[in-house]
């Protein structure tokens, strides 16, 4: 072989293993990454005056990934595959990651709106906003991934950022202590998934999900074990993401002690996240195991939902911060709903755990829409206890009338449609994989949580209570004869009614116009039901 003809051989062998990029397929997520940068490095040098432009940048870039997204809907690509094996890939976009991604960025774009008032007045913007685009970065490659190595690098990317969100509130013991319950508890799930990552691992050479499938059907009688312990620890991770008990225990905390708008993006994007992770193991990489994952989850799901909505049901009226603690309850019993599809999957290689997509679609907007109320009285009043609920109708009527409507979607009761059919299809896809037990628990859950959402609505319908002034301020009006007495001289105080900030209202106005549509047009989300990860 002449020196030219090896040469020409080398570069040919380097050219096998140099991969091409598919840079539109990677575009939602890097684009969310390159806009956090940007945002970190123009906090630098803008003024105090003019750091809200950097939550316009946040929201032109997230709009922008989503944009991206409708070029990527006409067929399934993938990148980063194999040279020995172009179908094992470790980035592919179907069906599943667009919706997942969807939900992901819409999620952030909701919370960023949520977030515009609060980065003015009490969070360090650049930090505030470089996070939560980190953490949608993080989020939006998850889906997409399908190697359990950039599944647990998405799961990290996503996670570490919310850990500082939780904890921005600088100076608040409240904020500090939720930050710290929920590094330590995640750090402690993230170490668990690695081992089960690392069994995994040892049993099958391969990280990727298709490989890992195709080797745990034929896995040596001696790594049987390290195999399903590998197995069980690599879903602990995701299971603590998705609040499933006995990982819920930091979710009450964490919703209180963060600022509102990071409660809502962890109770909906850090939800899509864990499932979207647990869809991905359990049906494309633990098939094989299935007699091991499904019944475990099954006996997770009817756990994590009847915990769920008995803390719920547990709520106080009166004691300070219940609207979010009946929130993160509630969260944790949708939760449980959200799971049952997926064990399903267990029982029945039929089972659409599409369903639980369809599932998040419906929580997703109308969660986000009854924080994003939330957060509009939390501006007169702080403590946001459900009874500071009372007259809202009275006050603010939108306000009120689309809390109530989200309230019902979550229940499953009409006008709420689209949770009412989306209740049908989970319990449908328990009944269909011969999971009747697990069906009658969720009936009698749904009951349950029927109560607290119809007892927080009624709330808002009823007259408000008239506050007295102070005695003394009613009697030196009176004798002045100033403005506000009667004939007795007696001051009716009336609520302050403050100006709401347009991306609050926008934020509002979104949701509910989602949550309508789904309602009048259920097909849009259920059509999902039917996503297939094969």
């Amino acid at each position: 072989m002449t020196v030219a003809a090896a040469s020409a051989a080398s570069v040919t062998g380097a050219a096998s293993v140099v991969q091409s990029v598919d840079w539109l397929a990677i575009a939602p997520p890097v684009i969310t990454a390159s806009v956090a940068l940007i945002v970190l490095v123009a906090d630098l040098f803008l003024p105090q005056k003019r750091k809200p432009l950097l939550g316009g940048l946040a929201i032109a870039g997230l709009g922008a990934a989503l944009l991206l997204l409708i070029p990527l809907h006409k067929s399934t690509r993938s990148t980063f595959c194999l040279t020995t094996n172009p179908e094992a890939c470790s980035y592919t976009v179907d069906r599943f990651t667009l919706v997942i991604q969807f939900l992901v960025l819409g999620g952030a774009l909701i919370t960023a709106l949520l977030s515009m008032t609060e980065t003015e007045e009490k969070l360090p913007a650049g930090e505030f906003w470089f996070l939560l685009l980190s953490s949608a970065a993080g989020a939006a490659l998850l889906p997409a991934s399908r190697d359990l190595a950039t599944l647990v690098v998405a799961l990290e990317v996503a996670s570490l950022p919310a850990f500082a969100l939780v904890g921005l509130k600088r100076g608040d013991r409240l904020s500090s202590e939720a930050a710290l319950k929920f590094f330590l508890s995640s750090v402690t799930a993230t170490a668990v998934m690695l081992l089960g990552v690392s069994f995994v691992y040892a049993a099958t050479g391969t990280l990727h999900l298709t490989e890992i499938a195709n080797r745990l059907a034929d896995v040596p009688y001696q790594l049987d074990t390290v195999a399903q312990t590998g197995v069980a620890l690599t879903l602990v991770g995701f299971a603590f993401k998705t609040a499933a008990v006995p990982f819920h225990f930091w979710v009450p905390d964490t919703y209180v002690g963060a600022p509102l708008p990071v409660a809502a993006y962890l109770s909906v994007v850090g939800k899509a996240v864990g499932f979207s992770g647990l869809i991905l193991v359990t049906v494309i990489a633990f098939p094989a195991y299935a007699d091991v994952w499904g019944p475990a989850l099954a006996v997770v799901a009817a756990l994590t939902m009847t915990i769920g909505n008995v803390g719920a049901l547990r709520q106080s009226a009166t004691r300070a911060y219940s609207a979010i603690r009946l929130l993160a309850w509630s969260s944790v019993g949708q939760a449980g709903y959200l799971l049952v599809p997926i064990a399903a999957a267990g029982y029945s290689s039929d089972a659409q755990v599409g369903a639980t997509v369809a599932y998040a679609l419906m929580y997703a907007v109308v969660n986000l829409g009854a924080f994003a109320v939330a957060a509009l009285v939390a501006g007169t009043k702080p403590l946001n206890r459900i009874a500071d609920y009372r007259g809202l109708y009275a006050e603010r009527p939108f306000a009120a009338l689309t809390l109530g409507f989200f309230l019902l979607c979550l229940a499953g009761l009409p006008p709420g449609i689209i949770g009412l059919f989306a209740k049908v299809t989970v319990f449908s896809a328990a009944v269909d994989a011969g999971l009747g037990w697990l069906a009658v628990v969720m009936a009698f859950n749904v009951v349950i949580a029927l109560y607290y959402y119809l007892r927080w609505t009624a709330v808002l319908f009823r007259a408000p209570e008239e506050a007295e002034a102070a005695p003394e301020a009613a009697a030196s009006e009176g004798a002045a004869g100033g403005p506000g007495t009667g004939a007795v001289g007696v001051l009716t105080a009336r609520p302050v009614r403050l100006a709401v900030p347009a991306p609050l209202t926008l934020a509002i106005a979104l949701t509910a116009l989602a949550a309508v549509a789904l309602s009048v047009m259920p097909q849009i989300a259920l059509h999902f039901a039917s996503i297939s990860l094969f």
